[in-house]
């Protein structure tokens, strides 16, 4: 019996240090003014991740948080609140896009957008939560390079390994 204990122990030890070295982790820059230009972005603004991997939001221009806009997550992912100018971690698990903001800046177009895995199941429920016209112009934007980039090999941006 003791054999027997041992080995699942070790079965279920081992898929689960597969699964934590499988996972990514990415950085979104809090910015002032992006590479492009433009003022008060998120670097890269669209971002392509998988089921488990973590996103690190950090303000590289101080002043800048990071929160998921109301409405703009998968049906039953949670929602996530930095704090200004504070570095933020999170881990997505369930699948779907996530429309996030910088408060202070949100009315600037401050927004970003992460889609968890190949495929957008709230991308109609994204699409239709009302925000101020120009986060609006962006968020299309991001909408737009969301479904062009479907598929495993369209992540965007760089892992952190």
């Amino acid at each position: 019996m003791k054999t027997y204990c041992t080995l699942a122990l070790g079965i279920v030890s081992a898929a689960l240090l597969a699964t934590s070295a499988g996972a990514a982790e990415f950085e979104v820059k809090m910015l002032n003014k992006g590479s492009d230009g433009q003022v008060m972005m998120f670097e890269p603004a669209f971002l392509r991740v998988q089921p488990g991997d973590t996103v690190r939001f950090v303000p590289t221009d101080k002043g800048h948080d990071a929160e998921t806009i109301p409405g703009m997550l998968p049906e039953g992912a949670q929602p996530f609140k930095g704090k200004l100018s504070e570095e933020l971690k999170v881990t997505f698990q369930t699948p779907g896009l996530y429309g996030y903001r910088c408060l202070p800046h949100f009315g600037m177009g401050m927004v970003g957008l992460i889609a968890v895995g190949n495929t957008a199941p709230n991308l109609e429920a994204v699409r239709q939560v009302k925000i101020p016209p120009f986060p609006t112009k962006r968020m299309a934007v991001l909408l737009d390079q969301s479904q062009q980039a479907e598929g495993p090999s369209s992540t965007k941006g760089a892992a952190l390994r």
